[in-house]
């Protein structure tokens, strides 16, 4: 993959060969964040699990303590009270059946994160083909299948992110902006680390993390030394 001429001048501030502790990791990736637009800080990691067994899944949620500096627009599949309560609560989009279509057939997804009362899930359940392959299918772990839509609502509003496997068990999360200070960018940072180590699975033989980088959305990736993190 060929490289712009400004992504290889980045580059040459980070030594590839150094495994770097997460303060000076964030720091490096604050300061090669150089684009016009607001940049968001970026963390992979690499598990040893193997997500085609249930019992080694790993999927969760936590509330970043600074947000991710990102508007987030919820919708929130519920009926009757619930209804009043998500408006209430400032939910961008809430409904039921009615939207069922407008997502299927009109392909309409103005929406980051989808919540949904138990009740909805048989009617949320039919979108499985659209919203499943995006991560926006609710989910009790993360959190977004409850009957306490205000508190979802709050938390999503808050800053939570989901952390989940992807097919090559990596978890991608995003922990705030380039503008954010290093201790906010720490204190993210922190907070993610210690929900993933938490959720270690304990089926799990071996090493859990087995690498961890941090990046900006155009810069160049920044390894951190996982020994300081978990064994």
């Amino acid at each position: 993959m060929k490289r712009s001429r400004k992504y290889q001048e980045l580059a040459k501030q980070v030594d590839r060969a150094n495994l770097y502790e997460s303060a000076d990791a964030l720091a490096l990736a604050k300061k090669t964040a150089t684009s016009k637009f607001d940049e968001t800080i970026e963390v992979h990691i690499k598990t040893g699990c193997d997500g085609r067994h249930a019992e080694q899944q790993v999927r969760g949620a936590v509330v970043l303590p600074h947000g991710t500096g990102k508007a987030v627009k919820v919708l929130v599949f519920a009926k009757g009270v619930k209804l009043d309560e998500a408006q209430a609560a400032g939910a961008d989009h809430v409904g039921g059946e009615e939207l069922i279509p407008k997502i299927q057939n009109d392909g309409w997804l103005d929406f980051d994160v989808v919540v949904a009362t138990p009740d909805m899930m048989g009617v949320v359940g039919r979108l499985g083909r659209v919203l499943g392959p995006k991560g926006l299918m609710p989910n009790p772990k993360a959190g977004t299948v409850t009957m306490d839509v205000t508190k979802a609502i709050n938390d999503i509003k808050a800053g939570k992110i989901e952390y989940r496997l992807d097919k090559a068990n990596i978890i991608h999360v995003p922990i705030g902006k380039a503008s954010f200070t290093e201790e906010q960018l720490a204190d993210n940072f922190q907070s993610l680390m210690d929900a993933v180590i938490k959720a270690r699975p304990s089926a799990l033989k071996g090493q859990y993390i087995r690498s961890c980088t941090v990046a900006s959305t155009m810069g160049p990736g920044v390894r951190i030394n996982v020994a300081s993190l978990a064994k």
